[in-house]
This record gives structure tokens, C-alpha cells and sequence, in this order.
């Protein structure tokens, strides 16, 4: 049997304040905000939703190293909720972007080229709930060269 192909992913993200998380997707980040909690922007989309209880909020907690990755890498240094694409030429440009509209940083810019010729850039933001949102990309140095 072929599998039904699914459409679209929509990460649904507890937070403890609604609507300044909407205010703060949207000033910040950039986001199309609705009443319903969506926070959209191209491919990152979220659905935003209240919490009972702020002790149900818990952004991931940084994860275990591991040596199996086709590169040098060896894990993130902290906790990583969301990872988002961005095309190469443009990664700049959101950096600086993030940059205007005052994204608290929580780590980044950073460009690092492993062992097996890639080259990797990522600038991370962590929300008002500590959510961290991880923009990035990567090339081939022979791509990379051409541009």
C-alpha cells in the first residue's frame, strides 16, 4: 500500500502568555499572528496555545552528544525546539534582520565547514517562553564558492 502523502507540519507549542506570544511572533519574528494561535511565516508555522499551568511549558533540554553524525558534529550545545531552512544567500539578511527587530540571540550567527565539505551557518532565537528557534542552512564549499 502507498502512503498518503501528508501536507504540511504544524508544531503546537504550549506557552505561558498568548497573546504577547502572538505579539512577540509577530513584531519579532515576523509572523502572520491569528486569534486561533497560528504564527506563520513561509515554512515555520505553529499553532500557539495557552498553558493550564506555566510548569507544562518546557522547551527541550539540550540533548546527548553523539558521534554517528556524517560530520564532525557532535550535537547542539542547548536545547533546539524548532529548526527552520532558510536558503543560503539569504541567511544574512534574516541575521540581520533578527537583529532589527531586537530576537533575543541565543546563539549565533555561526558558520562552521566540516570534515566532509559542507559548510553550515546557524543563528538561533529563543522565544518569551524559552523556546529556541534555530534558523540555518548549508552548502557545499563548491556551491558556496559560486556565489
Amino acid at each position: 500500500m502507498e502512503n498518503v502523502e501528508i501536507q504540511q507540519t504544524r508544531q503546537v507549542r504550549l506557552v505561558t502568555d498568548l497573546q504577547r506570544s502572538l505579539a512577540y511572533y509577530r513584531d519579532v519574528l515576523g509572523c502572520e499572528v491569528d486569534d486561533w494561535g497560528h504564527a506563520v511565516r513561509g515554512g515555520l508555522n505553529l499553532l500557539l496555545q495557552q498553558a493550564q499551568d506555566a510548569a507544562d511549558v518546557r522547551p527541550n533540554p539540550r540533548p546527548a552528544e553523539r558521534d554517528t553524525y556524517p560530520t564532525d558534529w557532535r550535537g547542539p550545545e542547548q536545547g533546539w525546539d524548532t529548526y527552520a531552512f532558510i536558503d543560503f544567500g539569504d541567511f544574512e539578511r534574516l541575521a540581520d534582520e533578527l537583529n532589527e527587530r531586537g530576537a533575543p540571540i541565543a546563539f549565533g550567527p555561526v558558520s562552521a565547514t566540516h570534515s566532509n565539505g559542507m559548510t553550515f551557518k546557524n543563528i538561533a532565537v529563543r522565544d518569551l517562553d524559552g523556546y529556541t528557534i534555530v534558523f540555518g542552512c548549508g552548502a557545499h564549499a563548491a556551491t558556496e564558492a559560486m556565489r
